[in-house]
């Protein structure tokens, strides 16, 4: 039988009012990425990670579970689970994570970070304190828990006087920018993606990229939040070469997400097919998202092609010290 996807996103419910995540992470784990970057804490301009990418080996892990479920007589019992879950955060059990695909993560805050640090940006970082934004049970529309945890992020904000926040992807983007506005009294936030900062800047790249690139378009980028000229501004200023996919900006093809929890299979499936067009240009494909990122490169995995996020080839060119620079190990 199918997952039973009432006690799936009750489980994520639960664990959001409970525990202020949909996956709970220790703060180690969402913290490690800044090691040795020097970033002030706090301030009135903070990086907010949201815990999107520090999630991601998280939720890819529950995922192949999920996918391994599906159809199976064990869908039975997910009922059970959500009351265990109340008491025994089963999140610890289901989502074990490969090191492997979480230094990947990291290393792409670290990336971001650097990016803005080479662009002489002044920021600070909110460390333990930062909390998830809760996007995924706004996007399945449990609105009391999801305003209940908005208010919870936004006085985080509010104790530490950050007046500006500067996000990493386009799902916290789109709750900071578009979504908490309509749930929070009294919410002030200037809200701006790392690709809008460092495009109205005009950051210059001191080493030319001679690339072919294949940009994968956020649906919530895109449609939501109207990025769309930046992330090919910031490639083209570093001498790379865009080459437009069927179905690219406002029209851009989904990556299967963020369903992957609840119908894996159908996720791969939509996946897969975006791959095809992804791939029928024959440029180096990026994603911005770590959602895109994830369901591409799992439906990817068995056919020799590298996507990477588009942090990495910025950080080639942006920064000049790419080279020197060694990811913190987990």
């Amino acid at each position: 039988m199918p997952l039973p996807t009432k006690h799936v996103l009750g489980i994520l419910v639960d664990n959001l009012l409970k525990r202020k995540s949909v996956l709970k992470l220790s703060s180690r784990t969402t913290t490690i990425w800044a090691q040795g970057l020097n970033i002030p804490r706090g301030g009135k301009t903070v990086l907010y990670t949201g815990h999107m990418y520090q999630l991601i080996p998280a939720i890819s892990a529950l995922a192949s579970k999920m996918a391994f479920f599906e159809n199976s007589w064990i869908t039975k019992f997910f009922g059970l689970g959500r009351f265990v879950n109340k008491f025994i955060n089963l999140a610890w059990f289901m989502a074990q994570t490969d090191s492997h695909e979480t230094k990947q993560y990291n290393d792409i805050l670290r990336n971001i970070a650097r990016l803005l640090q080479a662009a002489k940006i002044d920021f600070g970082y909110l460390y333990e304190e930062e909390m998830y934004s809760g996007a995924l049970v706004h996007d399945e529309g449990v609105d009391d828990a999801f305003k209940q945890h908005a208010q919870r992020v936004f006085e985080v904000f509010k104790r530490n006087g950050v007046k500006t926040v500067i996000t990493v992807d386009p799902h916290t983007t789109n709750m900071l920018r578009s979504v908490y506005p309509k749930y929070v009294d009294g919410y002030e936030l200037e809200v701006k993606s790392y690709l809008e900062v460092l495009t109205e800047i005009n950051a210059v790249a001191p080493l030319a990229l001679d690339l072919n690139i294949t940009i994968h378009d956020s649906c919530v980028y895109a449609r939501y939040e109207d990025v769309v000229n930046e992330p090919r501004q910031l490639l083209r200023n570093a001498g790379a070469t865009i080459i437009e996919p069927e179905y690219a900006g406002k029209l851009t093809h989904c990556c299967g997400g963020p369903i992957e929890s609840f119908f894996p299979g159908k996720a791969q499936a939509i996946a897969k097919k975006r791959i095809e067009q992804l791939t029928a240009t024959g440029g180096n494909i990026v994603a911005m998202c770590p959602i895109c990122l994830v369901n591409l490169k799992h439906a990817a995995r068995n056919m020799n092609i590298d996507i990477k996020d588009i942090s990495e080839y910025l950080t080639e060119a942006y920064c000049k010290e790419s080279q020197q620079k060694k990811s913190v190990r987990v």
